[in-house]
């Protein structure tokens, strides 16, 4: 069974069509940077409308450790997913499950998953685009994913569409994938017919 995260969430509508579609969790980004960022508050207010079933993950970048802890527990955040440099000791003190990201350039780039082995519960593995922090809507060598499984349960992002997700899963073997600009009318705002048919499409991996 292949478990889906839906990041990049700023409003209700979103959150309760991803949740009403099947999504097992949903990513709020905390990056100012991001077009699709939202503000702890919001943040709040939709969480707790949302299915008790439905996990939260809180995005974050180089942020500093006392700003996430403390936003984790004021939103009510079950995982952190980090998109920096933080190093593993810092991932060990969020005191909460956390994903790190990886962007994959080559092969060398699963080297550095090695480090983390025993400091997070979980790898996202994005594709590499200078300057940028996921949300590239690019792909990478699905087959260098499957050879990271050898680091721990990997999620797989990067460029995943409607179109293309199944041959991901097939080739890289994820144990999650995870979507935001290939199921979006704009930044921070989903279709929601790309969204019905991205789940559509993953209909054969859901069943256990």
């Amino acid at each position: 069974m292949v478990r889906i995260k839906i990041c990049g969430i700023t409003n209700l509508e979103d959150a309760l069509l991803a949740a009403e579609l099947g999504a097992h969790a949903l990513g709020f980004i905390f990056y100012p940077k991001s077009p699709r960022k939202v503000v702890p508050d919001t943040a709040r207010q939709i969480i707790v409308q949302l299915p008790p079933f439905v996990l939260t993950v809180g995005v974050f970048v180089d942020e500093e450790l006392a700003a996430v802890r403390d936003l984790a527990a004021g939103v009510g955040l079950d995982w952190i997913q980090l998109h920096g440099s933080e190093p593993p000791d810092y991932c060990l003190s969020l005191e909460r499950r956390v994903i790190k990201a990886f962007r994959v350039r080559d092969e060398s780039s699963l080297s550095e998953m090695e480090k983390y082995r025993n400091s997070v519960q979980a790898l996202l593995l994005d594709a590499y685009k200078p300057g940028q922090v996921g949300g590239t809507g690019e792909t990478f060598n699905w087959d260098l994913a499957r050879q990271a499984q050898h680091y721990g349960p990997i999620i797989l992002a990067g460029g995943l569409t409607p179109d293309n997700v199944a041959q991901a899963i097939r080739t890289a073997r994820p144990q999650a994938v995870d979507v935001g600009s290939g199921v979006e009318a704009g930044p921070g705002k989903k279709d929601p017919e790309k969204l019905r048919k991205f789940f559509e499409a993953l209909r054969e991996f859901r069943c256990i």
